[in-house]
């Protein structure tokens, strides 16, 4: 009998076809049994051998499960090698398919994957890591692409696996329990020699030849050859037998989930819940692989962690399937990418608890060359822009990391050397030619590092440049958290002291005592950004040549089109610009200052990150000269505070504009403290 073999055969139009192909028949042997009598002087009974394999004929829904993987396969890698103009690995020519025919085996190569595609968090982290400027020459450097960092564990589900000879040729483990559909082979010696191949019925029986049928459904594998023993037993004395399993029954599972192709497979009895997880594709980007889970009816049996098997080779929690069961696949947990001076970069999910140690320990430990004292987090801020914080180890190394980190370790080469000597890793982004991270040789400048990311674009507005170092913002927040500090024991003192006359004075002391207070409340939730402003022009078309840090960051924005007003004005809000206004002109648009604002310590935010005040004028609203004739630039922002207390604070130069300036709040803050 021949077995039908279908292959792939691809064509012009995209439409997949099956072809059937002869195989060489199937050899199969079959022991032929002797007389079912007993003689007592021609040596020990033999009993008829009972084989069935009439299922091998016919192709099984796993087989054909298993076809439409491979289509699905083979479609993608041959048109993508068609679109690159390669010869597609499927086309092997009617020679070698003859050849293999006549052979008895098939020389058909399982064909590669498509590659799969970047989800969203690895094409930000390889945003992160695509480039290394290194030296070429005493003027010269030149970009170096750096290795994709991809899922911890993807590799598992790529490419065709082999489940299927995973699965026939597992181990039978001793709690297997026997079911209908299970062949048994049973060899029996001594006054009874028998060789026999049985199969599980649907009632849960085997038949015995002179002895009889018996259930065995429900018995556990260990447990099996003393049950046989005991049947036969009853007819025989004087004998000893082995039992192993043949060909074992399928099971119909179910997975679901975030899974790359959820449905109902059937599989071997003997498969686990990787094995049958494999055979969907595994868990999309969206799918955990640290809790999956294997529910038998109400019950959830095990939860498997991928990563138990993938780091230290554990399947404790690899169950073996039954009939019916559901492998669910939740979606994924936080997620956090390792780069840098570490053995095994990637992204990685992490548990509930789990910490920066435990990240450090997933990416299997520091390189022999790693600085072991520090690691960065870049991390996205509110407003979308990365911030970099250094961490000393191991004293911060407890810390709990939040999903979309990104840990960076450093090589202790470059720690090893004088600060002016090491690779400066500087960010590049918004409007140039080639955004992006640049690690970058000693010397290098703002200008030149413009110039490796491709110069700015047309549209780019360099007066608006935001460079910021983060050695400036730790300076400015320790200055910032003292002088908050020292504000709120100023104004406790100053509400202490104040006495009111009248009613009317005690309701202006209690309006802005509240004023005061939601003022220091804004104040706690604001943070400096380390923002170092550049004495730049209006129509300024570069930047200054400056050194840069380790950790910089340059950010130009595109060129705004409006001015923004905010705080105690009628009318807050951003309005379009128009040449030849003034910052008076669109105070006027804004409605004024209402009557509970501080109008004489209104002040502005340029673009450059620069403050101009009234104050600085020495005039108040209403009176020639002040901001209100200066002329208003594109992305400047317009602040009028609300009236607070006057207290020693304040009077000692600590004003608005101070606070600004020193402590590099930028114009994004200014929502929060009007709120």
């Amino acid at each position: 009998m021949h077995m039908p073999d279908f292959r792939l055969i691809p064509l012009r139009a995209g439409a997949l076809a099956l072809a059937c192909a002869a195989l060489s028949p199937l050899a199969h042997a079959q022991q032929s049994g002797g007389d079912t009598g007993a003689t007592a002087s021609s040596g020990p009974i033999r009993l008829r051998s009972t084989s069935t394999n009439a299922s091998a004929t016919v192709p099984t829904q796993e087989r054909l499960e298993r076809l439409e993987a491979d289509q699905m396969d083979a479609a993608e890698a041959y048109w993508a090698a068609e679109s690159n103009g390669e010869s597609p690995s499927g086309r092997t020519g009617a020679a070698s398919g003859n050849a293999s025919t006549r052979s008895g085996t098939s020389l058909r190569q399982p064909l590669p994957t498509a590659p799969v595609p970047l989800d969203e968090f690895e094409q930000y982290v390889r945003k992160l890591n695509t480039s290394i400027v290194q030296p070429t020459s005493e003027a010269g450097a030149t970009l170096q692409p750096l290795p994709t960092i991809r899922r911890f564990g993807s590799e598992l589900f790529t490419g065709r696996n082999s489940f299927d000879a995973a699965e026939n040729n597992a181990q039978v483990p001793a709690d297997y329990v026997v079911g209908p559909g299970d062949e048994l082979l049973i060899s029996l010696w001594g006054s009874v020699d028998a060789d026999l191949k049985v199969v599980v019925d649907r009632s849960g029986r085997i038949s015995i030849p002179r002895v009889g049928t018996m259930m065995v459904s429900g018995t556990r594998y260990a447990e099996l050859p003393e049950a046989i023993s005991r049947r036969v037993g009853q007819v025989f004395r004087n004998f000893q037998l082995s039992v192993s399993l043949g060909q074992v029954r399928t099971v119909r599972v179910y997975v679901t989930g975030y899974v790359k192709r959820p449905g109902a497979y059937t599989v071997s009895s003997l498969s686990s819940l990787a094995n049958a997880l494999m055979r969907s594709g595994g868990p999309t980007s969206s799918g955990t692989m640290r809790s999956i889970e294997l529910r038998r009816g109400q019950e959830v049996v095990t939860r498997y962690d991928l990563y138990d098997l993938l780091l230290r080779g554990d399947r404790t929690a690899d169950r073996t399937v039954q009939a019916g069961d559901v492998i669910h696949v939740g979606p994924i947990g936080t997620q956090v990418a390792m780069i840098g001076s570490v053995n095994k970069p990637a992204i990685f999910e992490l548990r509930s608890g789990e910490k920066i140690s435990d990240v450090i320990t997933l990416a299997g430990g520091f390189t022999a060359v790693a600085d072991r004292s520090r690691l960065a987090i870049e991390r996205l801020n509110d407003r979308a822009k990365n911030r970099i914080t250094q961490l000393s180890l191991p004293d911060e190394q407890s810390q709990a990391p939040q999903s979309g980190d990104v840990l960076r370790a450093f090589s202790a080469v470059d720690a090893a050397q004088p600060v002016a000597r090491q690779n400066k890793r500087v960010r590049i982004e918004g409007e140039v030619a080639k955004p992006g991270e640049y690690v970058l040789p000693p010397g290098v400048t703002t200008r030149m590092a413009l110039g490796l990311a491709g110069g700015v674009t047309s549209n780019a507005y360099v007066f608006g440049t935001e460079f910021t170092r983060e050695s400036v913002r730790q300076t400015q927040q320790q200055n910032y958290d003292r002088a908050l500090r020292d504000m709120e024991v100023e104004f406790t003192r100053a509400s202490a002291t104040q006495r009111a006359i009248n009613a009317d004075e005690a309701a202006t002391f209690e309006q802005r005592s509240n004023a005061t207070n939601r003022l220091l409340e804004n104040l706690r939730r604001v943070r400096p950004t380390g923002r170092i402003v550049l004495q730049l022009s209006p129509g300024a078309t570069e930047l200054p040549d400056l050194p840069l840090e380790d950790g910089d960051r340059l950010y130009i924005p595109p060129r705004p089109t409006t001015v923004s007003v905010f705080g105690s004005v009628f009318n807050s809000g951003a309005f379009l610009l128009e040449q030849g206004r003034t910052l008076g002109d669109f105070l006027t648009q804004a409605g004024g200052p209402t009557r509970g604002a501080d109008a004489g310590s209104t002040f502005v935010l340029r673009p450059n990150g620069s403050v101009l005040s009234q104050l600085q004028r020495s005039s108040f609203f209403g009176i020639v000269g002040g901001i209100n004739g200066t002329k208003a630039e594109p992305g400047d922002t317009i602040f009028v505070p609300e009236m607070m207390n006057k207290t020693t604070w304040v009077q000692d130069l600590k004003e608005w504009t101070q606070i600004m300036y020193q402590f590099g709040i930028g114009a994004a803050a200014l929502k929060t403290l009007q709120n």
